[in-house]
């Protein structure tokens, strides 16, 4: 589904060639209308504040905030689909802890870039897909009319995914949820494990374990989010350690801070 009108980008940059080069790449886009490009993190949340962008590139490190503190300020529930700009890869994986959709290290290349953007857009899509969906439910259980395009967001349903997106060699592959067996924490990315199969995806575990049905899928360990119902054996090891066997043999780690709750998911300590 493509927007009906152009996706408005927000560009916060200290750095004057910093900004300077998004804006060119952005330039190549007709569908896309740079709202506002500022050089600190105070006009950047005031910018976000009045101008509503559907995307912000927020560079990491800018006088007065960061670009952490301009998501914490703002909040990241009102926050557009937000790429970090840095020049530090450590930082990447606070990026994902505050919701980024993505982030770019400098220099990055201009197939990087738009990477990033084509993110950015199918997130923006995506939510207003699921708007227009909330508006029609909400319409039809009602009996009312169906609401203006300005009408505050109806939730649907569920905010619950229901598919994955998957990039891979310039293509996208579209993985249902029901088919995730576990998930496993691969540095600042996730690997969806579905048979013998996985996917490489650019998400936190935290994050993912937000967006998935918690009646469907526990986080067992920092580093694994399992579908319960795979699970077969609990393992109890003599020096404390704790693991879970699937249904297929793969086992994976069980904290010990989430030992007791997932024996309570399991029946196990009834």
């Amino acid at each position: 589904m493509a927007t009906s009108r152009p996706l408005r980008v927000l560009i916060a940059d200290d750095e004057p060639l910093g900004r300077e080069r998004i804006e060119a790449l952005l330039a190549a886009h007709d569908d896309v209308e740079v709202v506002a490009a500022v050089d600190d993190g105070a006009k950047a949340v005031e910018s976000i504040r009045t101008l509503r962008p559907d995307v912000a590139f927020l560079d990491f490190q800018m006088p007065g905030r960061t670009g952490f503190d301009v998501v914490r300020e703002v909040g990241p529930a009102q926050m557009p689909a937000t790429i970090f700009v840095t020049a530090y890869d450590q930082h990447a994986l606070g990026a994902f802890e505050l919701h980024a959709l993505d982030y770019l290290v400098k220099p990055f290349d201009d197939e990087r870039f738009e990477e990033a953007l084509r993110r950015a857009r199918r997130a923006v899509e995506l939510e207003e897909v699921d708007r227009l969906r909330g508006q029609l439910l909400a319409a039809l259980q009602g009996g009312g009319a169906v609401p203006t395009p300005m009408a505050p967001p109806i939730q649907a349903k569920s905010d619950y995914l229901e598919r994955i997106p998957v990039e891979s060699k310039g293509k996208v592959r579209v993985v249902p949820v029901a088919e995730i067996d576990y998930i496993v924490a691969a540095g600042v990315y996730a690997e969806l494990h579905v048979g013998d199969r996985r996917y490489i995806v650019r998400e936190s575990m935290q994050t993912l374990e937000e967006r998935l049905d918690p009646n469907v899928f526990m986080r067992i360990h920092r580093s694994a989010i399992v579908r319960i119902a795979l699970v077969d054996v609990f393992l109890r090891g003599e020096g404390g350690d704790y693991e879970v066997q699937l249904k297929n043999g793969t086992r994976l780690r069980v904290s010990r801070a989430r030992r007791e709750a997932l024996e309570q998911r399991l029946g196990l300590n009834g």
